[in-house]
């Protein structure tokens, strides 16, 4: 199948919508299909407005309409609620063409956290966004539910996928060069250093040992001089990553407005219990098994975390293998008609590059 999928998050923008996206490419490529992704780097653009760091493309439409005309799909998948994003709703509709979308990030509560925007206008906004999707696809069973509520309609179960040989299991947490020599146990926050993450409360905790935190985002200035104690790495690249992870003992997810959280499964892949509250995300990630501890009280979830044997976060995290993640993907995925289907073309995956800014 030649699929065609439009995002606003793509490399090298760090984050878990981002990194997902580029996992199901690389595995549906892996099963024999044809995939293009028109994103930002194809495109000038302009950083979003208090997050440093994500780019959005300016004026996309006539260069998109052009590459999606292009391209000749047997299916479109519009991932990101952006300006790419409603510009590819616009032109499939306009042509009656067939598309599916994602709900990856709660905007209405990032919205109201950061400009007080009532949730009641930014759930508005996304209803109108995805209401012609021919399915909307959802991480887990409680922003199915919340959807539901907000009057969403069309909407499909896809779980996300983490890769377990990158994040590889280790029984015993590792020495990491780049953090030197902690005292343990060492806690762990990996995600953007942002209002939404609800970052403050890890670093608040009264828990013995070393925190780390390793990310970027508006808030990081100003969180690292009222912090000094704690070890900030910034952002690493995904295999350095990857060795923080294994040297950790405890990793802590603070958010309560995530759709998934994906650091999650990275940190269980590796062998690192998570220490979350009981809320979207945590509650599909972690579940009723006994790869971490959610509790309302997050001190109370970090002590309960650091006993839980490091294969049993493992075990867990290899039930979100990216073979079933993919196929459950294309499952959802609706044909265009035939007279749209390409009879020859060849597909490129885009990188992100600097030419049209």
């Amino acid at each position: 199948m030649k699929i065609l999928l439009v995002t606003d998050a793509w490399q090298p923008q760090v984050n878990g919508v981002v990194t997902t996206l580029v996992e199901l490419v690389r595995h549906l490529q892996g099963a024999g299909h044809l995939v293009t992704v028109i994103h930002p780097g194809q495109f000038r653009t302009r950083p979003c407005p208090g997050y440093p760091g994500i780019e959005l493309a300016l004026f996309p439409g006539a260069r998109l309409r052009r590459l999606m005309d292009e391209a000749m799909p047997d299916a479109i998948h519009i991932a990101t609620e952006g300006p790419l994003g409603w510009a590819a709703r616009r032109h499939c509709l306009r042509h009656g063409w067939p598309f599916t979308t994602a709900f990856h990030t709660r905007f209405p509560e990032m919205l109201q956290l950061t400009l007080g925007v009532p949730l009641t206008w930014g759930y508005a906004l996304l209803r109108r966004f995805h209401r012609p999707s021919r399915g909307v696809m959802v991480p887990t069973a409680g922003v199915r539910h919340l959807l539901e509520q907000r009057g969403f309609g069309n909407l499909r179960d896809w779980t996300h996928g983490v890769d377990t040989r990158l994040f590889s299991f280790h029984a015993e947490p590792r020495e990491c060069a780049g953090l030197g020599h902690l005292a343990r146990p060492v806690s762990l926050f990996v995600g953007r250093l942002s209002h939404e993450k609800n970052i403050q409360a890890f670093l608040d905790l009264d828990v013995p040992g070393s925190k780390v935190v390793c990310g970027v985002g508006p808030l990081e200035q100003a969180l690292r001089d009222r912090y000094p104690g704690v070890h900030w790495v910034g952002l690493l690249a995904r295999r350095e990553l990857a060795e923080v992870y294994a040297a950790a003992d405890v990793f802590v997810f603070p958010s309560l407005h995530e759709t998934f959280g994906l650091v999650m499964l990275e940190a269980m892949a590796s062998g690192l219990p998570v220490a979350a509250f009981p809320v979207d995300g945590p509650l599909e990630v972690i579940g009723d098994s006994p790869a971490g501890a959610m509790h309302t009280d997050l001190r109370q979830a970090w002590s309960q975390a650091l006993r839980v044997r490091r294969h049993l976060a493992r075990r867990r995290a290899q039930d979100f293998g990216w073979e079933r993640v993919a196929a459950l993907f294309l499952s959802h995925l609706v044909r265009l008609p035939d007279q749209r289907r390409p009879s020859c073309h060849t597909t490129v995956i885009g990188r992100s590059n600097n030419r049209h800014r």
